[in-house]
């Protein structure tokens, strides 16, 4: 029966580890590949329900044919005015451009500003170039740049997009290069050894391999969408929770194996034991992201479903793959460090003994010098300006697109190539335009014409007309922002069926919608958080204290993240999904962590009290946590390979954010609060076991 029994125990792993080598080799290039199916039109971003979407639908009528407007702007040498020979010249070089492959429809005339110091002419570009849009852009430059003693910058929609994807390209390799480089250099300098971080790194890339396939899959189909920012979340979400699940699995495994010396049963312990604490954690991040799905912003959306694909597959490795090299590779994966439980008197577990012993000994002043200093840090939250990030703050870097646009602001009207587009009935087309061009912010109004020109008859579409108007702003500031407002009530009261959109009053549709998800995602994010926590601790005080703890952790990463970035990194505000972006990320992520040590306390609650549970719990935790949260932070840090200040302020919000969740709440908020309370904590149940003594080696109790 033995010789029958023991290579079947062996059989599942193997067949594991077989299958998932199998899976890796299918999918594995499909990380590579998002890129095919993705899109960085930040048109197709926008809040569903609102005005400015409406006008983009009805502006494609007045149309013939859909363009991204590229706007060519020169200024002559030597700031002096340019003449009219120069204007000519100009002209001429934009009515060439009509035959450059990617060009739709032919280019305006080279208009002069009012200091005579620049031109600009628009050129119509096709929004399906996709990769080719940088190419294109650089013969437009390259052309404009002929005018005799001007130099020429390219502006406008078209500009942005081309520099945008410049701003992702690579992102594929450059990211995940990035990010599993950090995560390795952690994993070796805390398990000091060779094969296990490479165990993990190989089940956190089988894991981003199949999530990346299924998302490519469903992208190509239209039922997800994805751009370069859900592209490189999704990564580094991946990565960071399969690292965080596979060290809480094998810190487990390390003790089961020090405990009997059989590597199997060692590995099938710690996937029991670790089982709970996982899936509820993976279920926290999941449904957290899920709950995106009801914004009404389409770029929240995307992120929610592709989000919870990759915690999913993190999971699934993590408790097949992962738990199967284990079991075949036992003590030698620790190679050459070797496996020691958590009562072992080593360095690192020696730091949490102290820790537990301060815990235990002065827990009340301990949970309210670290509450006193998370709510300093929350009282600066309102530093954060969720107004949405100008254009010239768009890029971290410099970007040609931006030195481009403020040229065009310098000396034309600031809304110059971003107009407020107004639709309306076309019987009142002239008390429209009149209104609009009266109206307190705008630079001048006039109705879309059938031939293009000025003084050409008005196009008239379904009874409908089409109204530019020209802030003296620029398009993406506040100034612009209420300027729509502006222009919508007195419009609305014009024409009840008048629709105002374009770039301004996109960018106020989103920031009012933003706020609007925020306070109804937010509720449904914690109640989610509160029904998982209850479920698994059994419990509804505790529940209830962890998520105040988080969300406390939260507001304070978010006031001194406002402060760091107005006078640090000189931001003047976020982009308008930040705070909701941080919020799923930070609770849910920051419930993990509490998951991991309270499933752990619980546990060992059980068998000796609730004393001796929350110091052994930390003990035994806390190198783990500590790691995990360190290995996430970095994770989520690498983000800033990419140029982007929505990428960069993510990155910075939920690397500090997980660290102070590490350091403060989850090793001294949290168990000190419970050592406190007490058995209480665990109201209406108990876990059971005895109130009595305290860790051995920590100190005498109070």
């Amino acid at each position: 029966m033995n010789t029958v029994r023991r290579p079947a125990r062996w059989l599942v792993p193997l067949v594991l580890v077989v299958v998932w080598l199998g899976l890796g080799g299918a999918f594995g290039s499909y990380a590579g590949k998002l890129g095919e199916v993705s899109t960085n039109d930040q048109a197709a971003f926008l809040p569903r329900n609102a005005e400015s979407t409406k006008v983009i639908e009805q502006q494609k009528a007045f149309d013939r044919q859909e363009t991204l407007p590229a706007i060519v702007v020169w200024t002559a040498d030597g700031g002096g005015e340019v003449s009219a020979a120069q204007q000519e010249s100009a002209t001429r070089v934009l009515d060439s451009l009509a035959a450059v492959e990617g060009v739709e429809g032919r280019p305006s005339p080279a208009l002069r500003s009012e200091d005579a110091k620049a031109l600009q002419g628009v050129v119509p570009l096709s929004p399906e170039l996709g990769d080719r849009l940088g190419e294109v852009l650089d013969e437009l430059e390259r052309s404009a740049g002929t005018v005799p003693g001007t130099r020429a910058r390219i502006a406008g929609p078209a500009a942005t997009q081309g520099d945008l994807g410049e701003a992702f390209a690579g992102i594929d390799g450059i990211l995940l290069g990035v990010a599993l480089a950090a995560v390795l250099l952690i994993l070796l300098l805390v398990y000091r050894s060779v094969l296990l971080p490479f165990t993990i790194i190989i089940s956190a890339v089988f894991a981003l391999g199949v999530a990346c396939a299924v998302v490519y899959v469903l992208a190509d189909h239209d039922i997800v969408r994805v751009d370069g920012q859900v592209q490189g979340i999704l990564s580094i979400l991946v990565i960071g929770a399969a690292t965080d699940y596979a060290l809480l699995l094998t810190a487990r495994f390390r003790e089961e194996l020090a405990h009997s010396g059989d590597r199997v049963l060692a590995a099938r312990t710690a996937l029991r034991e670790s089982f709970g604490a996982i899936t509820a954690s993976a279920a926290t991040v999941a449904l957290g992201l899920l709950a995106l799905l009801l914004s009404d912003l389409t770029n929240n959306r995307a992120l929610g479903p592709v989000g919870a694909i990759g915690i999913v597959c993190a999971v699934l490795t993590t408790l097949t793959f992962l738990p199967a090299v284990l079991a075949l590779t036992g003590r030698a994966a620790f190679w050459p460090a070797k496996p020691r439980s958590a009562d072992a008197e080593t360095g690192g577990h020696g730091i949490w003994r102290r820790v537990a012993h301060r815990v235990d000994t002065r827990p009340r002043q301990l949970w309210i010098a670290t509450a006193v200093l998370l709510v300093a840090g929350a009282a600066f939250f309102p530093a954060l300006q969720s107004k949405g990030v100008p254009l010239d703050e768009l890029f971290v870097d410099d970007a040609p697109s931006v030195a481009a646009q403020e040229t065009l602001g310098r000396h034309f009207p600031g809304g110059s190539g971003q107009p407020v587009v107004v639709i309306a009935d076309a019987d009142r087309r002239t008390e429209v335009t009149r209104t609009a061009a009266a109206t307190r912010g705008v630079a001048g109004a006039r109705a879309a014409t059938a031939s293009g020109r000025p003084d050409g008859e008005p196009l008239v579409v379904d009874g409908r007309v089409r109204v530019d108007a020209v802030l003296a702003a620029a398009p993406d500031s506040d100034a612009a922002k209420d300027t729509v407002q502006r222009l919508r009530d007195r419009l609305h009261a014009t024409d009840a069926d008048a629709l105002v959109g374009g770039y301004s009053a996109q960018q106020y549709d989103t920031q009012r919608t933003a706020a609007h998800d925020r306070t109804l995602i937010i509720p449904v994010v914690l109640a989610i958080i509160l029904l998982i926590l209850v479920a698994l601790l059994r419990s509804l005080l505790l529940p209830v204290l962890l998520v105040a703890t988080v969300a406390l952790n939260y507001l304070a990463t978010l006031g001194v993240a406002g402060l760091v970035f107005q006078h640090g990194f000189g931001f003047s505000g976020t982009d308008a999904s930040v705070p909701l972006y941080g919020f799923v990320f930070l609770v849910a992520l920051g419930v993990d962590y509490n998951i991991f040590l309270m499933s752990r306390v619980r546990e060992e609650t059980a068998r000796l009290g609730t004393r001796q549970g929350v110091l052994r719990g930390l003990v035994a935790t806390g190198g783990v946590i500590t790691s995990a949260g360190v290995v996430l932070a970095a994770t989520f840090a690498a983000l800033i390979v990419i140029p982007l200040a929505f990428l960069a302020q993510i990155a910075f919000i939920v690397a500090f954010g997980v660290l102070l969740d590490t350091v403060v709440v989850r090793s001294l908020l949290v168990p000190a609060l419970v050592r406190d309370i007490g058995p209480a904590v665990w109201w209406p149940g108990r876990p059971g076991g005895h109130e009595d003594g305290a860790l051995p080696g920590a100190g005498t109790g109070r």
